[in-house]
């Protein structure tokens, strides 16, 4: 009876010993596990860093480019790619002079209203679209014919009517009435508050800015910037329009939007664009910032 008593506590035994064994094994496993984790996020964090570091210096580098006295060797402000690979770290960077770009402060109707048109809205809706952008501006609050002053933005159920002055940044065309988020995401590339050109330039805008000029279609568009960025430097053809004017770049601008992105080599990127003024400032650094974006996927 005893030697049952003795085996039966020696079994107990035995099970306890394993079930520590098992809480151990599971504790140094969820330790190591968390270790393991946490060491990912610190070299996750690191490259993040890199990356974020990387892209700045990438912008600055830009702004070198853009300045070069060399014709031949300076950065082509029109979107095109430029790549350079700088200890193992990708760099890609972009500029487009704003001069490219649709002044939403300096369009007149028709011009807003053929890049409405084609952007995907019917002619009615850009039309009513245009003229509220205008009573949006002005200094007034007499409601133009199609236009949308306070009453019209009250009717409609918003609580704030139009600013009345101009447009401080883009992403105020949002609060005007009839502007969808969609068109807006559509717009946003090829348009800005910072060039004072009532025209886009062809000799750098993107295909949403050409959409505001007459008489060409979105397919025609897209060849144009393809045909006009496989030329390099020093080529002394221009490009054609659709309606046959040929395009040549004409002088140096003084605003840009820089898109810089850095991707390390474990995958890790950032994103940066800034739109840049070129010129000394009083903390004496080449160029002022007028915007500046984080972590944007287009």
């Amino acid at each position: 009876m005893n030697g049952y008593c003795f085996n039966k506590q020696n079994g107990i035994a035995l099970v306890l010993v394993l079930w520590i064994l098992l809480l151990l094994t599971i504790i140094t496993g969820s330790f190591s596990l968390m270790a393991r984790m946490d060491r990912m996020e610190a070299h996750s964090l690191l490259s993040g860093t890199q990356a974020r570091l990387s892209a700045e210096a990438a912008i600055n580098l830009a702004v070198l480019a853009l300045r070069d006295p060399d014709e031949l060797s300076r950065m082509r402000a029109d979107g095109r790619v430029y790549q350079q690979e700088l200890n193992g770290i990708l760099l890609e960077v972009s500029a487009i002079d704003e001069r490219g770009k649709l002044d939403i402060n300096a369009a007149d109707e028709l011009t807003l209203a053929n890049m409405f048109i084609g952007h995907g809205m019917s002619v009615d809706e850009s039309e009513l679209l245009a003229a509220a952008v205008l009573d949006w501006r002005d200094a007034d609050e007499l409601e133009r014919v199609n236009g949308a002053e306070e009453d019209a933005y009250f009717a409609a159920g918003l609580e704030v009517g139009p600013a009345n002055r101009p447009f401080m940044m883009s992403e105020e065309l949002l609060q005007v009435i009839g502007m969808q988020y969609e068109l807006y995401r559509k717009l946003e590339p090829g348009i800005t508050t910072f060039s004072r050109a009532a025209q886009p330039d062809p000799a750098f805008a993107p295909v949403e800015a050409l959409m505001a000029m007459p008489d060409i279609t979105y397919e025609e568009a897209v060849n144009f910037v393809e045909q006009r960025n496989s030329q390099q430097p020093g080529d002394s053809l221009g490009t054609e329009l659709p309606n046959g004017i040929v395009v040549m770049e004409q002088g140096r601008g003084v605003t840009y939007s820089i898109k810089a992105r850095a991707t390390m080599p474990n995958g890790v990127w950032e994103q940066l664009q800034a739109t840049i003024r070129l010129g000394a400032n009083r903390s004496g650094s080449p160029y002022r910032v007028l915007r500046w974006r984080e972590g944007f996927q287009n």
